[in-house]
């Protein structure tokens, strides 16, 4: 990690650093059967391996966000508690010296989070999650000391995961990230136990919902830490290389794809250091190969998720064990109709009436909800297996039901209506607001209605029936969501009054199979219950 040029007084210090890797050990997508070219862990360890070969040493830390994310972690490993997780063995095994946990970490509750700190053998960090009792859920931070080099890594969690993960976390708190960082890097110096602060901060450079505040904000870190020598960033999949300062600031892009590289230069005269230069690159895996020695690693996880897949999810399949649940009479998915816009988007198809109906069928609701999570979503003539439901339901979420008000569930539909830019004469295409994401637009069964584009967010859902009439706002529906929907949105933006009052046993995707399962052929269907109006 830290060297002594030739001839001087001064060390210079390499940290490499990766985020939101998201369980992508081997560099493989499960859902697509295939290798992928630029990604992975396999490529970052290569990285790794060249970098110690040639002699130089590497404090190697992650960002959060690995031990989630595809079938190998989600629908294997994280429901395994009794097998020493593949990602910890290849953490572990690559001499990764401190993890931040991620949202991500949290999706599968409290028992994923403690059974990580167990299995990992080095430091898990989060500065600022307490439980009820005032207590740290992980250390704050670790000192790594090289050649007399005192080095504090300071891990901040992002303080949204309560809206995106409710009942899960419950009883912990969430502090903001930066006013947490301010107080420690302080107390770290007047202490005397730091030479140098690197904060690793799960979260994005702009706040992502607290504008005001900035707790979940990297930039406002960065702001109230000007003695931060470098600072960690992930969490919107995104390449960050930028200076705040003397803050050198970097994040990669997700899935192993890239890692970051700070390299301080620290001066020592007598008993005094200071840091005389600081550099942040960002690399890019897509020229480095798998390491065979980490694939040999990983093998056998990458294997046991090839068998679950060739299973049918762990399940029964039509077919024995070919892993076919059941046959597409044709494609499900039209093709593009907007430039940039998926038809998915614009337009009812098959794979959001299907996901719909069976959300539907499996909890009584009146109203569904739900989006188009993969832009590429379809599931295509022939054979399905789970990397097919996989591809059209990405997420490990379950399912709820609440009782919703039409006034409730109108305001729900315009908040997802406002992914859409207004209408402008003059425009060529329906535009998405950036400010909106995909992610955060949902479509609706068991109503009809219509989006007018032309008309300002907030007002744009027009034309609501249920059951033929109009929907009246005093009128009670029962409305099926998925459990980061019900808590992100419609409960921590305070949408809808009443509580959930079911849960599904299973998750979204394993009723998906279920509902596959049992018709053995599905056709492409769409209710066409909505459309979009107001347009050229």
């Amino acid at each position: 990690m830290i060297e002594l040029e030739a001839g001087s007084n001064q060390l210079s210090i390499v940290i490499i650093a990766t985020s939101d890797v998201h369980g992508n050990l081997w560099g493989y997508r499960y859902e697509d059967g295939m290798d992928t070219v630029n990604d992975g862990l396999a490529r970052v360890a290569s990285y790794v391996r060249e970098l110690r070969e040639s002699g130089t040493e590497v404090l190697l830390i992650d960002n959060g966000d690995v031990f989630q994310g595809n079938m190998l972690t989600d629908d294997v490993y994280n429901k395994r508690p009794d097998a020493l997780h593949p990602v910890a063995a290849a953490l572990n095994a690559l001499g990764y010296e401190a993890l931040t946990l991620g949202n991500h970490e949290f999706n599968f509750g409290i028992e994923l989070v403690e059974r990580i700190k167990q299995e990992l053998d080095f430091p898990v960090l989060a500065a600022n999650v307490r439980d009820k009792a005032g207590k740290l859920l992980a250390e704050p931070y670790v000192i790594l000391e090289r050649q007399g080099v005192r080095i504090a890594v300071i891990g901040l969690t992002n303080p949204n995961v309560p809206r995106w993960d409710g009942g899960k976390v419950e009883g912990l708190s969430f502090g903001h990230m930066a006013e947490t960082a301010q107080i420690l890097a302080a107390a770290l110096r007047a202490e005397g136990k730091a030479d140098l602060i690197v904060i690793s901060a799960h979260a994005g450079m702009v706040a992502e919902f607290d504008e005001e505040g900035g707790s979940d904000a990297a930039e406002r870190i960065a702001e109230l830490v000007p003695e931060a020598d470098a600072l960690l960033v992930g969490h919107m999949h995104i390449t960050v290389n930028q200076r705040m300062g003397n803050t050198v600031i970097g994040g990669p892009r997700d899935r192993g794809r890239e890692v970051v590289r700070f390299d301080l230069t620290v001066e020592r005269n007598r008993e005094q250091l200071r840091v005389v230069n600081r550099e942040v690159t960002i690399v890019d895996m897509s020229g480095w190969e798998p390491d065979p020695e980490f694939r040999d690693l990983v093998a056998e996880a990458h294997e046991e998720t090839l068998r679950f897949i060739a299973k049918g999810g762990g399940g029964p399949s039509i077919e024995g064990d070919g892993g076919i649940l059941g046959y597409a009479s044709a494609d499900f998915q039209p093709p593009e109709v907007a430039e940039g816009i998926p038809a998915g988007r614009v337009q009812d198809t098959a794979v959001i009436t299907l996901i719909q109906r069976a959300m539907l069928q499996a909890s009584g609701a009146d109203v569904a909800a739900t989006s188009l999570f993969n832009d590429k979503a379809d599931l295509k003539q022939g054979p399905l297996t789970y990397a097919d439901v996989y591809r059209i339901y990405p997420f490990d979420n379950l399912l709820y039901v609440v009782t919703v008000t039409g006034k409730e569930l109108k305001a729900y539909m315009e908040a997802s209506a406002a992914h859409f830019r207004q209408w402008q004469p003059g425009d060529r295409a329906i535009a998405a607001d950036p400010e909106v994401p995909s992610y955060l637009y949902d479509m609706f069964a068991g109503v009809d209605y219509q989006i007018d584009i032309s008309r300002p967010a907030g007002s744009r859902i027009i034309n609501l029936m249920y059951q033929g009439r109009p929907l009246a706002d005093t009128d009670q529906l029962q409305l099926a969501v998925n459990n980061y929907r019900y808590s992100s949105l419609l409960k921590a933006s305070r949408l809808v009054s009443a509580v959930k009052h079911w849960e599904s046993e299973c998750t979204v995707r394993d009723i998906l199979v279920s509902y596959i399962r049992e018709r053995k052929t599905i056709s492409p269907e769409a209710d066409h219950n909505w459309s979009i109006v107001g347009i050229d």
